[in-house]
């Protein structure tokens, strides 16, 4: 024989757990609405830092600048003109004649006179 009493008990342990779970949230999430208190952190000493000790560099040798170049262009040689090439004309192509095409077959047109349905039912749906 079966037995279908085990889903039935599901349910009301279903709701009662739930039920004890959403309370415990609003009990903790009280506090959140109070402002908060946070503890005092005392004040430490600032530590201070012995003198660092200065450096004595050696003085740098003289070192003598040269003088700038003065930079001389080269001379450029003379070359004389060169005449543009003439080209020879280019002899007209003769283009082929193309053949004539047979004129395309006429459409067939609508009347510009006819009736549209109207989407609204010829009737009215309602009783008098």
């Amino acid at each position: 024989m079966a037995h279908l009493d085990g889903p039935s008990i599901l349910l009301p342990l279903l709701v009662i757990t739930i039920s004890l779970m959403s309370g415990k949230e609003v009990v903790a999430s009280r506090h959140l609405l109070e402002e908060p208190t946070l503890p005092k952190v005392p004040e430490l000493p600032k530590p201070e830092l012995p003198p660092l000790p200065k450096v004595e560099l050696p003085p740098l040798p003289h070192i003598p600048t040269l003088p700038e170049p003065k930079p001389q262009l080269p001379i450029v040689p003379q070359v004389p003109a060169l005449e543009k090439p003439e080209l020879p004309p280019l002899p007209k192509l003769e283009t082929p004649k193309l053949p004539e095409l047979p004129p395309l077959p006429a459409f067939p047109t609508l009347p510009k006179d006819i009736p549209f349905p109207s989407l609204s039912p010829p009737h009215s749906t309602t009783t008098p």
